[in-house]
């Protein structure tokens, strides 16, 4: 068992420890989500599902919001800004922190490391241990963020949760690698707050296997991008409850097309009871994603502790 690997399965204590930890915030001020990578990723399901919860909310690329705010939203300066980041170093994440606080915006940190440069330029610091041997690619971590995140605008995580996330993650592996041998070509779909956790879970994909990956919204994906859909294809659909029906049904056309199918809550080729609602799914199936990743890696000879290319923290000079 490899440190990677080892994170993953051992993240679980740290959700436990996360749970209940932090405030809801309030106010009527536009939050926006603002990150780069995974916690971009992570930024669009949390601003999707605030926005379920009532209030509004959008997500940007820290570089993005730091170099053209006005282009997401018109009146940028009365935000309030969740900068998310692992390390807190990230330099386009804790410049575009810094730049809108110096705006008069309100700026909330979370991260998993409380002394960073980013803890020490927001205005509100939510924060929560991980574990000490993660190393380049964010497994622990990036769950802890959305935990955290789902809190903050006042969504309460059951204790049985964590449970649940790791029955999901043990049931997957238990089909691996076999579900996903020679397959080349992977496709991660989800819709509403699961679309950046199928961004996600397709990044882990890349970075950790070095297979090319794509994620898509479910219905968008007829739309083009089905024409890649053959013998090799693996396709990883995190049903949704208010569009299940239409998602089945591409499901089958994915499956007639030669596509295996992991279906999360829905059917496919095997098939994942997910005991959570919409509004905690994305973390439930997080840790599983983390595992399919780190699978496709071990299947190709490929060690994921240093990902090629990759460093633990982005800065540029």
């Amino acid at each position: 068992m490899n440190t990677t690997e080892k994170v993953i399965f051992e993240q679980f204590p740290y959700w436990e420890k996360a749970i209940g930890a932090n405030v809801k915030t309030s106010g009527e001020e536009l939050l926006v989500f603002v990150g780069c990578g995974t916690s971009y990723n992570l930024a669009l399901s949390l601003a999707a599902y605030a926005n379920m919860a009532g209030r509004r909310a959008i997500a940007a690329p820290g570089a993005e919001w730091l170099n053209r705010p006005s282009a997401f939203w018109p009146e940028w300066r009365k935000t309030h800004i969740v900068a998310l980041s692992r390390s807190g170093e990230t330099t386009e994440t804790v410049a575009a922190a810094k730049a809108s606080r110096a705006a008069g915006a309100f700026v909330t940190a979370i991260t998993v490391e409380a002394e960073s440069a980013l803890a020490k330029n927001c205005d509100r610091l939510i924060a929560a241990a991980t574990h000490p041997d993660e190393g380049i690619v964010m497994t622990v971590s990036a769950s802890l963020m959305v935990l955290l995140g789902l809190q903050m605008i006042g969504q309460e995580i059951p204790a049985s949760l964590v449970s649940s996330a790791r029955r999901l993650a043990d049931a997957l592996d238990a089909a691996l690698p076999k579900i996903i041998e020679d397959r080349s070509h992977f496709v991660f779909l989800g819709s509403g707050p699961l679309f950046g956790v199928a961004l996600e879970g397709a990044l882990k994909l890349m970075e950790m296997s070095q297979i090319m990956t794509q994620a898509f919204h479910p219905l968008e994906y007829r739309h083009g991008p089905i024409s890649l859909v053959d013998g090799q294809t693996a396709a990883i659909m995190l049903y949704s409850s208010h569009q299940k029906e239409a998602e089945i049904k591409l499901v089958e056309e994915l499956r007639d097309k030669g596509a295996v199918v992991i279906g999360f809550g829905g059917p496919g080729d095997i098939e994942f009871a997910v005991d959570a609602g919409l509004s905690l799914a994305g973390l439930a199936v997080l840790p599983a994603l983390q595992i399919l990743g780190e699978r496709a890696a071990q299947a190709r000879g490929i060690e994921t502790v240093s990902p090629r290319h990759l460093t633990k923290v982005v800065t540029l000079a």
